[in-house]
């Protein structure tokens, strides 16, 4: 006899199966034994499922195995569907073959199920164990669901994905938060962000989106900053920072919309109830946001960016809303300066209470502006020129865009800290 192949999935077992011959696959998740009967309960990523056997009318090998089984192990079961009201789903499966594929040693290094409390760093160690614990799992759908929303929008929206090098030559704003990498006899980098790229593929495809890593060298120690993370960028031909804020917060709003409709049983088990945000988002200038800052008694000097106790001080009693016009000392080189006042940029950050989500604007695209700002930034243009030639040729039409934080994102959908 050769190796059991699995023909349905926890959730596919319903009543209206019984008497059927099936086959499933999963972990362990408990072991019962009763003496002259003996089940356990078997999940995989649809849901649970249980296994019966009675020692009077089970094989005998079957019923030795069920005894031998150690939580988290990995089975094969064959059998057949019984109706029973006590069971998960209402329905059980009377074992009529078991294939023990990889047997969990005891004791393993943490619960997954979370009756036992771990500490992170004993998580980490054991990550694909952790991973099996119901709130892992159901964070990961839920981040299914939402990568795939936002695909959905974007694409119905006219936008084209694209895939950008992550090996890149120079930094796309400083090189302080860069990791170098060894490429043959060259200097190069891990990409912080598929920003120039972009830009420049709005002269090819006018709309364009990426969803890819992103690597920032930077030694943060907080819930809210990773080396390593999933970013959401796009970029737009003829459009400018109000436009692709509307686009933004449409997208937020269909997130929030189809999570909610598609991860309802997720959603549960993370204890989170999602509502839809209603959108226009509240918006105040860079300006706007000092002044209440100084109202409640915490003073930024204009030009800097806005610290920790400032984000959290200007969050109280807010969800979603931006921060436009920001100094052009605080932007990078390629954001446009204000028509009325150059000291101040097209641009925006999208906030959710205290953490900032998403950053985006008005980009510049006359080459002369660009080679001005990068100097003023301290950087040089000849380490820019494969960039800037697209602009000095022509080819770059005016263009807006932003870059949202996909684990930041995740992070307010599933209510985690960290």
């Amino acid at each position: 006899m050769g190796r059991l192949k699995i023909t349905h999935s926890s959730a596919s077992i319903t009543p209206a199966l019984e008497g059927t011959k099936v086959t499933v696959g999963g972990f362990v998740k408990s072991i019962r034994d009763l003496g002259g009967i003996r089940f356990f309960v078997l999940y995989d990523m649809e849901g649970e499922l249980q296994v019966t056997a009675s020692k009077a009318t089970t094989r005998p090998e079957v019923f030795t195995k069920i005894g031998s089984l150690t939580p988290e192990s990995t089975v094969v079961v064959e059998g057949r569907v019984k109706v029973a009201e006590q069971a998960p789903g209402g329905v059980e499966i009377v074992p009529e073959r078991i294939e023990v594929l990889s047997q969990a040693v005891v004791p393993l290094p943490l619960d997954p199920s979370g009756r036992i409390k771990s500490t992170l760093e004993t998580r980490l160690g054991a990550r694909v164990l952790d991973l099996r614990h119901p709130v892992r799992r159901a964070i990961f759908k839920i981040r299914h669901i939402t990568l795939d929303a936002i695909r959905k929008f974007l694409s119905s929206n006219g936008f084209l994905e694209v895939h950008t090098p992550k090996i890149v030559a120079t930094a796309t704003e400083s090189g302080a938060a860069l990791f170098p990498v060894a490429y043959f006899e060259r200097e190069a980098f891990l990409s912080q962000s598929p920003q120039l790229y972009k830009e420049i593929l709005t002269g090819c495809f006018q709309k364009v989106f990426e969803i890819g890593p992103i690597f920032r060298a930077e030694e943060f120690n907080t819930p809210k900053h990773l080396n390593e993370t999933i970013s959401v960028d796009i970029e737009a031909a003829f459009a400018d920072y109000e436009e692709v804020m509307q686009l933004l917060e449409k997208l937020i709003a269909a997130v929030f919309q189809e999570v909610g409709e598609r991860a309802r049983e997720e959603l549960k088990i993370v204890g989170v109830k999602l509502s839809t945000p209603k959108i226009a988002f509240e918006k105040l200038t860079y300006r706007e946001a000092l002044e209440l800052l100084e109202k409640k008694g915490v003073k930024v000097p204009w030009g800097e960016d806005l610290p920790t106790p400032a984000e959290k001080a200007l969050g109280e009693g807010r969800d979603f809303y931006f921060i436009t016009q920001w100094p052009a000392e605080v932007k990078p080189f390629y954001a446009m300066p204000c028509a009325e006042n150059p000291s101040l940029t097209e641009t925006f950050d999208l906030m959710w209470r205290d953490l900032e989500l998403a950053s985006g604007g008005t980009r510049i695209h006359q080459a002369e502006m660009l080679e001005e700002r990068l100097r003023a930034k301290g950087l040089n243009p000849e380490s820019f020129e494969s960039h800037l030639k697209n602009f000095r040729w022509g080819l770059v039409p005016p263009h807006a865009g932003w870059g949202l934080g996909f684990d930041r994102l995740l992070m307010v959908l599933t209510g985690e800290d960290n």
